[in-house]
């Protein structure tokens, strides 16, 4: 279980997190909304410790995450994966080589600067593509493939870390609608299948209620809204996005069949 309690931070005289208090129960699909600025990437970075938070505490599994430092913040960084919106692949590399750099926090340095990977450290990266659809991509270099493409070699980096929760910093912000939902139908068979916890920073209130369990929105640094995705009204809406939000973009723009399982392309 991630819990936070009464975290803060502060940039200057700028609050960008205001006492957001929020527990995640293990293998939730959260989603966090809002507009821009409204604090959202800066929790996820809260809690992977990208930055640390100007008070309050991070705990998971009862365990204080925002005192670690050296090792331990590594491995913590390891449990608590991130997916960023930019994809942070090196375009040079090929897709297995950059799926492969998720062991860096196992192996260390040194060893993943010269491609010194395990038969069976391949093998995970191999069947971690082969999982989001991109084994026969596996020795491209990473700059030829689409952004839907380079999305999900971002999360089978993610995957092959081992993590416990994955956090998804606006992963379909650059997509369009078709590979924007190929990257959230991976994600949601992801956090299914493996039982993985899920928190993804979204600005489509559509592709939240399409795919996530919970919902949460965010206005001006604090948590507004709480709850399942059929309690979030038009409304409640208008608080997170303010009262010129037309309602009509609370509608589902595309969900995933039940039961479906998605054809890569």
């Amino acid at each position: 279980m991630l819990e936070l309690r009464q975290v803060t931070k502060r940039f200057g005289r700028v609050t960008a997190v205001d006492g957001v208090s929020l527990t995640v129960p293990a293998g939730q699909m959260l989603a966090i909304i809002g507009r821009s600025g409204a604090g959202k990437s800066t929790l996820l970075r809260l809690v992977n410790r990208l930055h640390d938070p100007s008070s309050g505490n991070i705990l998971f599994d009862g365990t204080e995450t925002t005192a670690v430092r050296g090792r331990e913040l590594r491995a913590w960084r390891s449990t608590c994966a991130m997916i960023f919106q930019q994809f942070n692949l090196v375009d040079r590399l090929d897709v297995l080589t950059n799926v492969l750099v998720g062991r860096l926090s196992h192996r260390g340095t040194l060893p993943t600067l010269f491609k010194l990977f395990t038969a069976e450290e391949r093998a995970r990266a191999i069947l971690a593509l082969h999982r989001l659809g991109l084994a026969e991509q596996a020795l491209q270099r990473a700059e030829t493939l689409s952004g839907g493409q380079q999305q999900r070699v971002a999360i089978a980096r993610a995957l092959v870390q081992e993590p416990r929760v994955l956090l998804a910093d606006e992963p379909i912000a650059s997509l369009d609608p078709a590979n924007a939902q190929l990257v959230m139908e991976a994600l949601r068979r992801i956090n299914r299948e493996d039982g993985l916890t899920v928190v993804c920073n979204l600005h489509q209130v559509e592709t939240a209620r399409a795919f996530c369990d919970r919902i949460v929105g965010m206005a001006h640094g604090r948590i507004v809204f709480d709850g399942l995705p059929g309690q979030l009204s038009g409304a409640a809406v208008r608080e997170i996005y303010g009262a010129e939000v037309d309602e009509r973009h609370t509608e589902p723009m595309f969900a995933p069949a039940a039961g479906a399982v998605p054809a890569y392309a």
